[in-house]
């Protein structure tokens, strides 16, 4: 026989080679730790290599085939040829425990999975237990040594892999009910190539009843896929850690994912309990990494898919408890797998044979009780993750809606409304509108409170859910619900701002034709072009040129545009009319393009076609922007245009001023003659006065430019003549007015502000033009003193001597309207620009009328005059900022709007210093009444000025507590000059302005780094607290007043180290996960630096701070002050963390010490009976079932069933446990096949 001979050649080569002294030792060892062998015996070895061991293996298994019933003839050929069993078993050991070493070279390996393979079929044979074959450690060491055996993954990740099969996965597709089971169909083994398939076949086989208790197989078969599933490496013992999912990973997961499917279809009733045992360890074992946790909700789809109706409704109810669950990434996941299961079809109620479980089986239900639920969620991870979950529940709506052919449009809105219902806080069962309505505003008010929740994963999700409500028309879209979105482009967030622009973009890709959508849009993105972060820019730049450039095409009116086209000019429309705001911010995206040289002859062709049709207005809008960075331009055609608007009367005031602007533009390239042709025409218009003020405005600019040349003395000599025409005709229409006793009865209004304005502009270019009787007639306008305009037509000199003037409010007031005094005012200011003198004479003047003046439009005047002058003169006005920041506390919001911002622009280009009051002005201004000015104030101070002076806030903050308590006996605080008047206004001294102070506080605490917020505790105690416990200031009235509200600062939590009070653990709300080494250094740099800061903290306050409390403790007492509660108050707060430490900290005062204590455990039992307070409701709410301790008691194995335990003999439970011994190493030997395929 063959065996026979293979036998004789090993078995005798066995005997005759290796000594019994060494099997002797090996049995010794019981297969511990390797026994070297001589070398000359180990080389013979060796080199009869794999050929020996491959033929005893393949004769040994063909002799048990066909000779099953002789099979123990094995033991007796292995007598007759005289090989010992037991050296025989010692020297496969050697081989596997060669093998099994980390040094073993690859030979060493596979010699070691031959002798393994031998010894496990050797086992298998009856008799082996007698032959004294079997040994506990060398089964297990066999067994274990493909894990030992495999090559090992060399460390690197795969990243083509990775993103490979993230773009993969992020393709959604349905999960079907059936997967690929070819895989498992298959019984010829020897088809199978693969290690996997070959494993799964295994676990099939071992699945199978022969094999003893199914369940008990099939309970250890799931439990080690659960890992498979899960991407998971789990050794014997310890922790599992997270496999790359590389393509080999994801292949061999989807494998074991499809043959559970497989097993459940086959087995049924008996694996559908497991089935729920595995779905929930996959849900509970989830990490928080979004893409695990994708490919981890995709399993749930799948393994669902395979349950009837009742299990499912089961396996949903179980859900919703799992979705309440204390931990986060519990809650996250569960929002997951709902987006998993909503993709799924929606199964019947009438399906389910419980018919309290039928109420689980509708999307309904997924929606309004898991997902929609997450939006109150504790952590804003959740919270974020529900909202965009919600967004995409609608674009998932939309899918299913266009694939069915039989949902009509009107069935589709009509799922929306009950989708959205379904999401309502109201719960009714009726299907009245009025609750329809109701829900619907609901929820939208829920979705816009949170678009502005201050934390910035939440304000992008909210804002992805909003837009896709808007853009399937659920709720209205209203100007109201599309101001939030574009509001959100300026938010201060990158990703949030980034988010905004792209939401506002799909909002007018889906809706082009709305004209709200086109103003939000504009709203938003356009002014984005000068965000200070480039990345911003760019995407609104990007933006920008989509959808108003690439568009520009030649224009012809036989054809119509397209609905590109259409958009490109209707917005151009609106920036002509409806956002003229936006001009600037427009501007800005023309001089960034113009480097980029965008603008080509070809689109400047094609421009300047469109300046002839019915929206010519945007054409123009563009041209007057592009024409300066353009290398050439057919002139001819620009002055067609000029003719045809010169004779035209139907031309917009806003399309005159871009052609205007592209003359101006063009006029180095004019000859002479069209030149004086257009200087004849604007002289025309101007002094007719028929001109609204832009066009005005803009006329005497192009009429500079077309006399601009390259010698000075020539361009002033045409602008003295041309604007000093201009000038004299004004003055003139003045005299008429002003010095006729009459002139004022029949004064035309518009044409008096007319002439005022045109005499400021022109008079900006013609200085010398300007005399005494101009200046005293724009004077006289705003007072009655004309008598004093006798005898001055000779120009302003810098010797002459002016005409006094008193302040305007105490001139007796003339007759002209309002109106007109306002726009005086402008004139007048614009004359003092050119006139050092002027401005001298009329500065208290302003001043003065800010003070006491009535009239809103002439104060708002004023106050922007004052601040053009402070550019020019800035050391003269310098002296009247203090009038001007006093209009910060005017009764009227358009003044203390204006002020804010005209004092921003001036800090901004640093024409005023913090000097005096003017940063606690600005405070001031933080609790403005009006939400509006506050909120503009706040964005000002800390995204404008802040950053050009970030210690500001610290060097005032102080300060404040001084100033806005009226507190003067300080001899370094609160000294700077003020009138009485000003003291009052500004105060917010008082129980009443206590609120107001402490928001104050607030946010300038809110932004110091933690050096200040250090820096400025000590300083407290240096300049505060140590005065009054060295008396040197008094403890009055208003003195007990300032300690009390020292200690109340110190004690907000503002005041506390960001480094102490950031939890280590914090999730990340915007930026992605990161990898676990990444995590793990970043949390241990957190836990020294809070142990560091807390180290030093510690020591300052035990050094500085305490001797100070216990002084000012034992002064209070002694004046029985109330302030005593403040400080104790303060003790509780600080002391929490060192609640330990209480005696050691005040060891030179035990009272204070023991009520300090006293105080610490009275707040611990208030915290403790608010919580059960806040525990208790009025309906019982019973907590869900401990799902995790049940499955993981089923998957360890210690929750028997009770109808299985049976009594047997002691022979029958060894053969019971020997068998159960076997059938659970060949699942740890085929597991760990598929883990080590997985890492390989």
């Amino acid at each position: 026989m063959k065996v026979k001979a293979e036998l004789r050649v090993l078995g005798g080569n066995v005997v005759t080679v290796v000594v019994s002294a060494w099997v002797d030792a090996v049995w010794d060892l019981e297969f511990t730790e390797r026994k070297p062998l001589d070398d000359a015996v180990e080389e013979e070895l060796m080199a009869r290599g794999d050929k020996a061991f491959r033929k005893l293996y393949h004769s040994l298994l063909t002799h048990a085939a066909e000779h099953q019933q002789q099979s123990a003839s094995i033991w007796a050929i292995l007598g007759e040829n005289r090989v010992s069993v037991k050296s025989l078993v010692a020297v496969l050991s050697f081989f596997v425990l060669t093998g099994k070493s980390k040094s073993a070279n690859v030979q060493q390996r596979v010699s070691a999975l031959h002798a393994a393979s031998v010894y496990l079929l050797l086992l298998g044979i009856p008799g082996s237990i007698a032959n004294k074959v079997f040994h506990e450690v060398l089964l297990d060491t066999c067994s274990n040594l493909t894990s030992h055996c495999w090559p090992q993954d060399s460390g690197k990740k795969r990243k083509k892999d990775v993103v490979k099969c993230s773009q993969a996965e992020g393709k959604r597709s349905k999960p079907t009910r059936k997967g690929n089971l070819s895989l498992f169909l298959r019984r010829d083994i020897a088809k199978l190539r693969s290690v996997p398939e070959m494993a799964f076949y295994g676990l099939q086989l071992l699945c199978s009843p022969k094999h003893g208790d199914q369940r008990e197989s099939l309970r250890k078969v799931f439990h080690r896929l659960l890992y498979v599933i899960l991407m998971m490496n789990k050794a014997n013992r310890g922790r599992p850690t997270l496999l790359m999912p590389s393509q080999a990973v994801l292949s061999i997961r989807n494998q074991a994912i499809n043959f559970i499917c497989h097993t459940v279809t086959e087995l049924k009733e008996l694996a559908l309990p497991l089935l729920h045992v595995l779905l929930q360890h996959i849900c509970f074992q989830m990490v928080e990494k979004s893409e695990y946790r994708s490919h981890g909700a995709r399993a749930v789809g799948m393994l669902t898919s395979q349950m009837t109706s009742t299990d499912y409704a089961r396996f949903l109810k179980w859900l919703y408890s799992f979705s309440r669950h204390s931990k986060m990434v519990c809650r996250l996941f569960s929002v997951d797998v709902v987006m998993v299961l909503l993709e799924q079809e929606e199964r019947k109620p009438e399906d389910c044979q419980d018919l309290e479980l039928a109420v689980f089986l509708p999307h309904k239900f997924l929606i309004q009780s898991l997902l929609f639920a997450r939006r109150m969620d504790e952590s804003p991870t959740v919270q974020g993750h529900a909202l965009a979950s919600l967004a995409q529940c609608l674009e998932l709506t939309v899918e299913i809606s266009h694939s069915d052919s039989f949902i009509c449009e009107g069935e589709m809105k009509l799922n929306h409304v009950n989708l959205l219902c379904c999401v309502g806080t109201v719960q009714t069962e009726t299907d009245s509108n009025s609750c329809v309505v109701y829900a619907a505003k609901e929820n939208v008010s829920l979705l816009l409170r949170r678009v502005k929740d201050s934390k910035t994963n939440i304000r992008k999700s909210a804002l992805q859910a909003l837009v896709g409500l808007l853009k399937h028309n659920v709720i209205p879209v209203s100007w109201e619900n599309l101001a939030v979105v574009s509001e959100r482009c300026r938010d201060q967030a990158v990703s949030v701002k980034k988010k905004a622009l792209q939401c506002m973009g799909d909002l007018l890709a889906t809706k082009p034709d709305s004209p709200v959508v086109q103003k939000a849009w504009l709203q938003g993105v356009v002014p984005a072009v000068v965000d200070s972060e480039n990345s911003v820019q760019d995407k609104a730049l990007e933006a920008l040129d989509q959808v108003l450039l690439r568009h520009v095409k030649m224009y012809s009116a036989s054809h119509h545009l397209d609905a590109s086209q259409r958009l490109t000019w209707e917005l151009l429309g609106l920036l002509c009319h409806d956002c003229q705001n936006l001009s600037q911010y427009f501007s800005r995206a023309f001089t960034i393009w113009s480097k980029q040289n965008k603008f080509t002859l070809s689109f400047i062709t094609n421009l300047i076609s469109h300046t002839e049709a019915d929206h010519a207005a945007g054409a123009w809008l563009l041209l007057s922007k592009v024409v300066t960075s353009s290398p050439r331009l057919p002139y001819g055609k620009i002055l067609d245009a000029w003719d045809r608007m010169v004779s035209s009367k139907d031309v917009s005031v806003t399309t005159c001023c871009h052609i205007m602007s592209v003359i101006g533009d063009i006029a180095a390239h004019l000859n002479e003659d069209s030149k004086s042709m257009i200087i004849v025409d604007l002289m025309s218009w101007l002094k007719s006065f028929t001109l609204s003020l832009e066009l005005i405005s803009a006329a005497v600019e192009t009429l500079y430019l077309l006399g601009c040349s390259e010698d000075i003395k020539q361009t002033q000599a045409f602008l003295n003549q041309h604007c000093g025409e201009l000038v004299s005709v004004c003055e003139a229409y003045l005299a008429s007015i002003i010095l006729n006793e009459k002139g004022a009865e029949n004064l035309n209004e518009d044409l008096m502000i007319k002439h005022l304005h045109t005499l400021g502009v022109a008079s900006l270019h013609c200085p010398a033009k300007v005399g005494k009787r101009t200046v005293l007639l724009v004077e006289s306008v705003l007072t009655t003193h004309s008598d004093k305009l006798a005898g001055t037509e000779h120009p302003i000199g810098l010797t002459d001597e002016l005409p006094a003037s008193l302040p305007l409010s105490q001139f007796k007031s003339n007759s002209l309207p309002t109106r007109v005094r306002a726009n005086g005012v402008i004139t007048l200011g614009k004359l003092c620009l050119q006139h050092e003198d002027l401005v001298q004479k009329y500065l208290p003047v302003f001043a003065r009328e800010l003070e006491v003046g009535t009239e809103v439009a002439v104060r708002n005047n004023v106050v922007v005059i004052m601040c053009d002058l402070c550019v020019r003169y800035t050391n003269i006005v310098d002296h009247y900022i203090p009038n001007i920041s006093a209009c910060l506390r005017d009764d009227k919001p358009i003044i203390r709007e204006q002020t804010l911002i005209m004092l921003v622009n001036l800090l901004q280009e640093e024409f005023v210093k913090w000097k005096g009051s003017l940063f606690f002005r600005f405070m001031v201004t933080l609790v403005d009444p009006v939400p509006a000015i506050a909120s503009l104030c706040e964005y000002c101070l800390v995204h404008l000025l802040l950053k050009k002076n970030p210690e500001m806030f610290s060097q005032h903050f102080i300060e404040c507590i001084f100033h806005f308590n009226s507190y003067s006996n300080h001899k370094s605080y609160n000294k700077f000059p003020q009138t009485e008047h000003e003291k009052v206004r500004f105060s917010l001294k008082g129980a009443q302005n206590r609120e107001k102070r402490f928001r104050i506080y607030r946010f300038l605490l809110e932004n110091f780094t933690d050096t200040q917020r250090f820096n400025t505790t000590n300083k407290i105690n240096q300049t505060i607290l140590a005065c009054f416990a060295d008396e040197e200031l008094p403890l009055d009235t208003d003195g007990a007043e300032i300690l009390s509200e020292t200690f109340n600062i110190l004690s907000l939590k503002e005041m506390k180290l960001q480094a102490m009070s950031a939890p280590a653990d914090t999730p990340a709300g915007e930026e992605p996960e990161e990898d676990n080494m990444a995590t793990m250094a970043k949390a241990v740099l957190q836990a020294a630096q809070k142990k560091v800061v807390s180290q030093v903290q510690k020591k300052v306050f035990i050094e500085n701070t305490v001797p100070l409390i216990i002084s000012l403790k034992n002064l209070l007492e002694r004046k029985h002050s109330p302030v005593l509660r403040d400080l104790t108050a303060y003790l509780q707060v600080t002391m929490q963390e060192y609640r330990t430490e209480v005696k050691e900290f005040f060891s030179g005062d035990e009272q204070l010490a023991a009520e300090v204590e006293f105080a610490l455990k009275t707040a611990e039992k208030e915290k403790e009976m608010m919580e059960q307070m806040e525990n208790c409701t009025l309906k019982g709410d019973p907590k869900p079932p401990p799902a995790q301790c049940v499955c993981v008691c089923v998957f360890s194995g210690v929750q028997a069933d009770p109808s299985r335990s049976t009594k047997s003999s002691p022979s029958q439970s060894l053969l019971k446990e020997q068998v159960k011994h076997w059938r659970l190493k060949m699942i740890h030997v085929l597991s760990s096949s598929l883990l080590s395929a997985m890492t390989f």
